[in-house]
């Protein structure tokens, strides 16, 4: 017996289909498309959709959308920003592949053909991996196959749930990256907020934010929340004061994952010779 293709393959790997037959597309009134209710994606950028309405208006709808047959009519499965910049661009019908999918499947390939475009946010993958597990019972082991992800990325992704809804939010808005979210796992929603205004303030590296949050988890309950942070930002302030008066010049320290950049300004070549005997000794 043939073994089955993964489902971790792309969306072929989850449409059933006969073996010679090739799906033709259909031209489907758009009004009667509800909207696929698995849909992983929650934020649907304006840009993007005036974009996409843009290029439909000129080019029309070059990839169909996929959905399943029901009594009332149609329910999306695949390809919802397509169906909203044609609603933009005035279409009243869109091509559409059917196919006959259950609630699992609908989740499955929305979230895979998201996966590969790279269109949702950390936070909305954590919720469709929860919901695989959550409602229809699958394992890590059986999401990571089915989406393509390794496991152990699976279930760190569905650990950054665990984190206060405001950090979620700085996620799903892109504010902070899912690294920051993941350093900040353990610590109470308040230290969180203090973590997060300062993340956002300042630009902390991932690595950077992992050892503030080392500091505070080992900090005395009753310990000021901000310490470890404050002391940290007032640090850098010190330094960068430091530089500047010693060179006479605006200096910014910019931290990285291995180190950092002294960034030294200067205005007009007078001021770059001096500088330049000022860090080297007046060496050539």
């Amino acid at each position: 017996m043939a073994r089955p293709a993964s489902l971790g393959r792309g969306l072929d790997a989850l449409i059933p289909r006969a073996a010679s037959t090739t799906p033709v597309p259909a031209d489907i009134p758009i009004d009667r498309i509800e909207r696929n209710p698995y849909q992983p994606r929650t934020v649907f950028e304006a840009d993007q959709l005036d974009q996409l309405r843009a290029s439909i208006a000129a080019h029309g709808v070059l990839q169909p959308v996929l959905v399943t047959e029901t009594l009332e009519g149609y329910r999306l499965i695949a390809g919802e920003r397509r169906v909203r910049a044609a609603q933009l661009a005035g279409l009243t019908r869109i091509p559409a592949i059917v196919r006959q999918a259950a609630g699992r499947e609908q989740l499955e390939l929305a979230l895979v053909e998201n996966l590969q475009r790279a269109d949702l946010n950390a936070v909305e993958e954590a919720h469709a991996y929860r919901q695989l597990a959550d409602e229809f019972g699958l394992s890590h082991d059986q999401i990571a196959a089915r989406v393509g992800r390794a496991r152990s990325t699976v279930a760190n992704t569905i650990r950054i749930l665990e984190l206060a809804p405001a950090t979620l939010d700085a996620i799903g808005t892109g504010r902070i990256s899912a690294g920051h979210g993941r350093a900040l796992l353990g610590l109470d929603p308040s230290r969180q907020a203090d973590l997060l205004a300062l993340i956002e303030r300042r630009g902390l590296s991932v690595r950077q934010v992992e050892e503030l949050a080392r500091r505070l988890r080992e900090e005395p309950r009753t310990a000021v929340p901000a310490r470890a942070a404050a002391a940290l930002d007032g640090e850098m302030e010190r330094v960068e004061e430091d530089l500047r008066r010693s060179l006479g010049t605006k200096v910014r320290l910019a931290r990285s994952r291995k180190g950092g950049r002294i960034i030294i300004e200067w205005y007009g070549e007078d001021e770059l010779s001096r500088l330049y005997e000022r860090l080297t000794g007046g060496n050539s």
